[in-house]
């Protein structure tokens, strides 16, 4: 479109926490499933420790009353340094806990050659029997988490629900989602299947491919 995908950035400030914030950039994306006009940055949320500190506050309190019991988080797309900080917050007292040591555990779960996700033998105890949330960075499609959902099922863990910095939906299947950003917060964003794509249909080239690390120019 012109112009370098880092400077077309725009801060985009939380409704309710205006220390929460993420960069975003229109243009034509593409990610594993979809075809995207928004690439959103969650970069600082998930490596600076201050701003994840804030957003772990903010999910926290959006979570209160809709998610009651959480022994386990399973991060997905390298979250895990929000998902430490959002297992402090927890562990606060406002949520209930079943693990022996009263702790939350903050596990990801590996994804082998065939894009299966699994736990090993020593991460198993974190997800049999407990109840757990998945934390994922941005949510499109949601075909990720579900994958994740199945596995945490597969494994005898119970999901409570899903937290994520940004999602176009408030559910997947019957599985509740918060979010600190949501479509709504980006004005005209949209998602295409690539087939039904209107920059591919004008010829618009695509700008990079995005997933849950970033983003890649072609």
């Amino acid at each position: 479109m012109g112009t370098e995908i880092k400077d077309r950035m725009v801060k985009f400030f939380a409704k309710d926490d205006r220390l929460v914030t993420v960069n975003a950039a229109q243009g034509h994306f593409a990610t594993s499933q979809s075809h995207i006009n928004y690439y959103i940055d969650v970069t600082r949320i998930k490596i600076r420790t201050k701003e994840a500190m804030e957003a772990a506050k903010s999910l926290e309190s959006k979570m209160l009353h809709r998610i009651t019991t959480v022994d386990t988080i399973v991060c997905l797309d390298a979250t895990s340094v929000l998902g430490g900080f959002l297992a402090a917050e927890l562990e606060k007292g406002d949520f209930h806990n079943t693990n022996m040591h009263e702790t939350v555990y903050v596990v990801e779960p590996e994804e082998n050659s065939i894009h299966q996700f699994m736990f090993r033998e020593n991460v198993k105890p974190a997800v049999q029997g407990k109840n757990v949330i998945v934390l994922v960075d941005t949510m499109t499609t949601g075909e990720t988490v579900k994958r994740s959902i199945e596995c945490i099922e597969y494994y005898g863990g119970i999901v409570q629900g899903v937290v994520s910095i940004f999602s176009i939906t408030d559910h997947i299947d019957d599985v509740q989602v918060i979010s600190l950003f949501t479509a709504d917060d980006m004005p005209g964003y949209a998602t295409y299947s690539p087939s039904e794509c209107p920059f591919c249909k004008k010829g618009i080239p695509l700008d990079a491919m995005v997933n849950g690390y970033g983003y890649s120019k072609l």
